[in-house]
């Protein structure tokens, strides 16, 4: 009977060391995964600002899909006015030209984003094929139209995992519904909200 006791108690534990085991081991990886998972998303919005950046000095708008953004960015060329002559010197008594050059986008780009395929830009690392959301727009703003722009995705699609509401218990400021995004649709902002 003692021995039957005996093997009862080292089972519960067992159990209890499991389960503080376990206590400690869930908020240490929701916050390594967290914190990988949630730079290698800025990194990629990074990359997409860039693009969008580029797209606007190639077109004058942002765009509103990522084919569109592909399109222009492998097709589309940047143009580079030299100015010969100094047009601010009041001195300057020779004759100011202009010369227009045209850069290609496609090779700037890859060598600025570090990419080949610019169709790749709208995976959500971590996503399981999950893409961004984006948004563009022309809006008035202080008496002109601007053009405006939002990218993002909500952190559940890339928290596999972890992207429940549950584990908020380990990070007040987590809300796996919330987007991780730059830009804004209200004004011509493209700050990242990380």
């Amino acid at each position: 009977m003692r021995l039957i006791i005996n093997l009862i108690l080292v089972a519960i534990i067992a159990l209890l060391i499991y389960a503080l085991y376990d206590s400690i081991r869930e908020p240490i990886a929701f916050k390594a995964q967290k914190e990988r998972r949630e730079r290698a998303v800025q990194d990629k919005l990074t990359k997409i600002r860039t693009a969008q950046e580029a797209f606007r000095d190639i077109t004058g708008q942002y765009a509103g899909t990522f084919d569109t953004l592909s399109h222009v960015l492998t097709n589309g060329r940047f143009s580079i006015i030299q100015v010969f002559g100094d047009p601010d010197d009041p001195n300057f008594t020779g004759q100011i030209t202009y010369d227009t050059l045209y850069r290609s986008a496609k090779d700037s780009m890859q060598k600025m984003l570090g990419v080949t395929n610019f169709d790749s830009l709208r995976y959500v690392p971590f996503g399981n094929g999950a893409t961004f959301d984006v948004q563009a727009d022309v809006i008035e703003y202080q008496g002109s139209e601007v053009p405006v722009v939002q990218v993002g995705t909500p952190y559940k699609a890339f928290m596999g995992a972890f992207g429940d509401k549950r584990f908020a218990r380990y990070d007040q400021k987590y809300d796996p519904e919330a987007p991780i995004k730059f830009g804004n649709l209200n004004s011509p902002n493209l700050a990242g909200n990380w």
